[in-house]
């Protein structure tokens, strides 16, 4: 039986990141892909199993971007049949229509279970039960809808997925998976991401080798792809998992603005007088960039920027001191010292010398990705309240997230005097005060 030569047929077919996601029995999964590695393929397959097992419970819903896929899907279902069960060799496709007028596509199994593609209508999902596949989700047109009818389908034990490649930044399809990445995954997704070069890295050249009786290597491969695309954005979107306009600023003006409170910033003695906590970032240079501390004030959840230091060309001992005179301060909680490269130093004694209070922090560019849409968070839930001037403004603006060839990020960008060194302080200080620490070393 089917069930029986599950894990054989995988692991004779299918490459690793196939695998995963056929394996992977989350109630809700969702994958980000580069076009054309083979997920539908798998996905079929994992369709067939669940309708054609002994006791299946559930039929499966597919819903593609339009019909042509629709069929094309049922296909690989089909030859999916035929290969796992002989006796499926007579099976053919079905036209159903219900009561309501709507027509859907459909394969019938023994175990008297289907699988249907339906119309891109998110309505033809309504009072539907089972699993559901919403294939190329970021092309449909009404992505919020659709979602919302399929999800309720699942109530009695079906599983959700989503697959699609990217359609811009602002589409739900991206907006979830930022839930997932930025927003500690409230709803609980399992998570796959295929770019390209990962499916080349798991085997997908050799496998079109054998298809097209070639021998083409993985690099001429990647290198071919990339030069058939009109476009960087292109290359970067339907191969590399990164919406296409991912390059435009990290914080908009907006953003900005709503956190935007003019008056906020206080002389340096004042700092503390309050008795709130003081929560502290500092971004180390000597020469060429700012170093920045920056101290602000807790007020319930909301953090409000009250003093900000910038030191230019000054020596270290002025820096050392510059931060010390905040750092004895009695209702400082925490501070998060860059100790990449001059900083090391600087984080190190201030660790000696005022123990609990201080973090170093090494920059990598998971540290930076992290700290970045940390900050970004709190903007979007108004836990920031910023000063009004014009440096930091034009700082906030110019930070660039960037993405490589195969799909990493990276952040860059400077403004006049400044290589973005007040967003990073920033960030820091904003991590310490959503992880505070007390004298006893623990997190609070």
């Amino acid at each position: 039986m089917i069930e029986e030569r599950q894990t054989e047929r995988g692991a004779r077919y299918f490459l690793p990141y196939q695998q995963a996601w056929v394996r992977d029995g989350a109630p809700l999964k969702i994958m980000e892909k580069s076009r054309q590695v083979g997920i539908s393929f798998a996905d079929a397959y994992d369709s067939v199993v669940k309708v054609a097992v002994r006791g299946a419970r559930h039929d499966v819903w597919i819903s593609s971007r339009d019909r042509t896929q629709a069929r094309l899907y049922l296909e690989d279902c089909l030859a999916w049949a035929r290969v796992l069960e002989p006796g499926a060799r007579g099976m053919k496709m079905r036209i159903l229509r219900d009561e309501d007028g709507g027509t859907a596509q459909a394969l019938e199994f023994a175990s008297g279970r289907r699988i249907y593609s339906l119309s891109s209508n998110p309505n033809a999902l309504a009072g539907k039960r089972g699993h559901v596949k919403l294939d190329e989700f970021a092309l449909h047109q009404d992505q919020q809808l659709l979602y919302r009818v399929a999800k309720p389908v699942t109530m009695w034990g079906g599983q959700l997925c989503i697959i699609s490649t990217h359609r811009g930044a602002q589409s739900v399809f991206n907006e979830i998976l930022r839930e997932i990445r930025e927003r500690g995954n409230p709803m609980g997704w399992s998570m796959h991401s295929v770019p390209l070069e990962r499916a080349v890295g798991e085997g997908l050249v050799e496998r079109i080798n054998e298809k097209r009786g070639m021998q083409e290597g993985r690099e001429d491969f990647l290198r071919r792809l990339r030069a058939e695309c009109m476009d960087e954005r292109q290359w970067l979107q339907e191969y590399c998992c990164v919406p296409c306009d991912i390059h435009e600023e990290f914080l908009s003006h907006e953003l900005i603005a709503a956190c935007r409170e003019p008056g906020c910033l206080v002389e340096s003695g004042e700092l503390g007088r309050s008795g709130n906590p003081i929560y502290v970032g500092v971004d180390v240079a000597r020469r060429r960039d700012l170093c920045v501390i920056d101290a602000g004030e807790a007020i319930g959840d909301v953090v409000w920027d009250r003093v900000r230091i910038e030191l230019q060309d000054e020596p270290f001992d002025r820096i050392e001191a510059e931060l010390y005179r905040v750092l004895e301060l009695e209702m400082v909680h925490r501070a998060c010292i860059d100790a990449t490269g001059l900083g090391l130093q600087l984080a190190e004694r201030a660790r000696q010398r005022f123990g609990w209070k201080v973090e170093p922090v090494v920059f990598t560019a998971a540290v930076k990705e992290a700290l970045a849409f940390g900050f970004r968070t709190d903007l979007e839930r108004r836990q920031v309240r910023l000063s009004d001037d014009k440096p930091l403004e034009r700082d906030l603006l110019s930070l660039r997230r960037e993405t490589t060839a195969g799909g990493g990020m990276r952040f860059g960008g400077s403004s006049e005097d400044s290589h973005c060194d007040r967003f990073w302080a920033k960030a820091l200080r904003q991590h310490a005060a959503r992880r505070p620490v007390g004298p006893a070393g623990m997190v609070g």
